[in-house]
């Protein structure tokens, strides 16, 4: 399993698209990011198997996809 997979970009667009148009609270960003992640060590499905590496990789991503969102949403405001 590599770090960056398709699902990476699926995070990747998910968060860019919720930071760009739905909320730009980092408190809940942080609580619903991490929250899934710490959920898929409990589902029973093959898709969520994953390393720790790749975890953390989802975190990143997803961390630039909220980024970029907002940036999106604070450049559009000022148009």
């Amino acid at each position: 399993m590599t770090l960056i997979n398709i699902w990476s970009l699926g995070h990747f667009v998910q968060w860019t698209f919720v930071g760009r148009f739905l909320f730009s609270n980092w408190w809940l960003f942080l609580f619903l990011s991490i929250g899934w992640e710490v959920l898929e060590l409990y589902l029973p499905y093959e898709f969520v198997r994953e390393t720790w590496d790749n975890k953390a990789s989802d975190l990143v991503v997803n961390t630039i996809g909220f980024v970029l969102g907002n940036r999106l949403r604070y450049e559009t405001e000022k148009l």
